[in-house]
């Protein structure tokens, strides 16, 4: 109630960057300490994906925590994970302010932040010294004034920088802020780069030395025949809404192919339709998430869902705000899921709500649990 009635309004009357790094900066100072959880489980049991052990399936999307700076007050306030990012090999500021629009009427947000962020090596030594509280995800992205043509180069020097600290890497080719970035989902440049990518990965799990064993165990790691540790990093992909099936099929065709550990369905959206704020487009470019998305994120995942036969773990994300959309991408096909701009609307008791709910939800319509529900909505 104090969130709606007196803390988000003040909020809002404020530029909605400003915003967010007040909110930031309130994180960092513990005053969202009175809605910490004590469980972070909701009674909803440990899910395992891609070799990790989520304490709830509730994670925060890449571009809140851009470089790593409030990851245990997220997980205390009741998050899963974190996808921190978009990271990229050098550091950059982004695209000009103003770059970040509210529409209340439409429960959404328009962004063109552009990948503003420290870098891969200070994101990296951050969250090397952090005593973590949650699973933490890396999204990388490539810097802008780097050609297409160089894009691997630029994700495969990141990807080393972050793979050590990163308990999944998440390869974001699908933000509509960083020009001709999606160009890299067609077929042919996501063969090229997934395939660079994961042979990276297992070079680097090759390395990786018995003494690194207990870093990581965490990850799922298997001892190789010569002793070493193999520890090859969960390796996803996030796409975008604005894909047709036949794009959706070919990405999944290379997901499988390229043994990816999942993907993340989805980015925001360049579609400006059904938005009721008037003369929206004076705000400019940039993609709109929030609730304008919901119903093109969840169409996105059954597409996957179905094309992969259940076979490729899905991250369900795009305008969830209340445990019913939460269950409606599960029952979708969603493995997990997360939340940005419902986090911005519902406030610090956000996770926990959706998190509880989800929990009665499960329980009231007779799901043993997070699993039991996955893709029930959907017939492959």
């Amino acid at each position: 109630m104090l969130w709606e009635k007196l803390i988000r309004p003040s909020m809002f009357r404020l530029d909605a960057e400003r915003a967010h790094e007040l909110g930031m900066t309130a994180l960092k100072n513990g005053l969202a300490a009175p809605f910490y959880v004590q469980d972070s489980g909701f009674g909803l049991g440990s899910t395992e994906r891609f070799g990790l052990k989520f304490t709830n399936p509730l994670g925060i999307a890449a571009g809140f925590d851009k470089n790593g700076a409030v990851v245990n007050q997220l997980a205390s306030l009741g998050f899963g994970f974190v996808e921190v990012g978009t990271v990229t090999l050098e550091p950059q500021p982004g695209n000009p302010k103003p770059r970040m629009y509210r529409l209340p009427k439409n429960r959404a947000l328009i962004n063109r932040l552009g990948f503003n962020n420290d870098g891969a090596k200070a994101v990296a030594m951050r969250l090397s010294k952090l005593d973590r509280k949650c699973i933490v995800g890396v999204n990388i992205g490539k810097n802008k004034d780097v050609p297409n043509e160089e894009a691997t180069e630029n994700y495969l020097r990141t990807f080393e920088i972050v793979y050590r600290v990163a308990d999944y890497i998440a390869v974001n080719i699908s933000s509509p802020n960083t020009p001709n970035l999606r160009e890299l989902q067609k077929a042919e440049n996501l063969n090229e780069l997934l395939s660079a990518l994961q042979e990276r990965n297992r070079a680097l799990g090759r390395s990786a030395s018995v003494s690194e064993r207990a870093f990581v165990s965490r990850v799922g790691a298997s001892t190789l025949p010569d002793g070493r540790v193999s520890a090859r990093k969960p390796l996803l992909v996030k796409i975008a809404p604005d894909l047709s099936d036949a794009e959706i099929e070919a990405v999944v065709d290379i997901c499988l192919k390229h043994e990816i550990a999942g993907v993340i369905a989805t980015n925001t959206t360049i579609s400006r339709d059904g938005l009721q704020t008037p003369n929206v487009n004076r705000f400019g470019a940039g993609g709109v998430s929030g609730k304008p998305l919901t119903e093109r994120s969840n169409q996105v995942i059954s597409t996957v869902y179905k094309y992969s036969k259940g076979k490729l773990p899905i991250i369900g994300v795009g305008g969830i705000f209340t445990a019913e959309d939460a269950f409606a991408k599960i029952a979708a096909g969603a493995s997990l899921l997360q939340a940005y701009t419902g986090f911005i609307y519902g406030g610090p008791r956000f996770a926990a709500e959706v998190n509880n709910g989800f929990a009665k939800i499960l329980k009231d319509r007779g799901f043993a649990g997070v699993d039991d529900a996955v893709g029930s909505a959907v017939r492959v």
